[in-house]
């Protein structure tokens, strides 16, 4: 039975790494990865989020859903999830795979009216997949703006990056930042980005 379950896991991971180099050739600036984030890279993203007693998490770019796994994995109930996808074949595998989530069709990078359903109810933390860096700084800046306004001072923006440096423009935020040890299982290895309201920094 174990070697049947491995044998399933490994035909999915291939499967999803098959979709994600199609979704790749077809939309580059869109995708940034050959491949869904591996288990390892998955988890440090959840532990990062953490577990809030209250609040919904949302998820931007989950992809084939190996992060979603992991924040379930910790604790995170599907009902309290918002999984975040602009992508429609994702989507629907979405929907197969976590069928008590709440699935959304649409842009990122336009928080305030993709989650516009959602007004009223409270955000505890966003954990990000999208590839950042091929955005321009102001939209990178203005996508962590808009997800604090969504969170309030508590929440937490969680973001991977395969690079050194800080994903969201160090100068033009109000946020403390807090970079992971690189995760050398991931492939390529990668880096957990963790960013806080900084109280001590004034807004612009």
């Amino acid at each position: 039975m174990q070697g049947q379950a491995l044998n399933k896991r490994q035909r999915r991971g291939i499967a999803d790494s098959a979709r994600f180099l199609k979704t790749l050739v077809a939309a580059p600036r869109l995708t940034g990865a050959v491949a869904p984030s591996g288990r390892a890279l998955a988890r440090a993203m959840a532990a990062a989020a953490g577990s809030p007693s209250s609040g919904l998490i949302v998820e931007l770019g989950p992809g084939t859903g190996p992060v979603t796994g992991a924040l379930i994995e910790n604790g995170v109930a599907q009902e309290r999830l918002v999984l975040m996808e602009y992508n429609s074949e994702f989507c629907r595998l979405l929907k197969a795979r976590f069928p008590r989530a709440a699935i959304i069709e649409g842009d990122a990078y336009d928080l305030p009216g993709a989650l516009a359903p959602l007004r009223g109810q409270p955000v505890a933390a966003i954990v990000s997949s999208l590839p950042l860096l091929n955005q321009p700084p102001h939209r990178r800046t203005k996508l962590i703006g808009d997800a604090f306004a969504l969170m309030g001072p508590q929440g937490v923006f969680v973001q991977f990056t395969y690079g050194l440096a800080s994903p969201v423009p160090r100068d033009a935020s109000r946020y403390s930042a807090v970079r992971s040890r690189p995760i050398l299982l991931n492939l390529p290895p990668a880096f957990v980005w963790t960013y806080r309201l900084d109280a001590r920094k004034p807004a612009r």
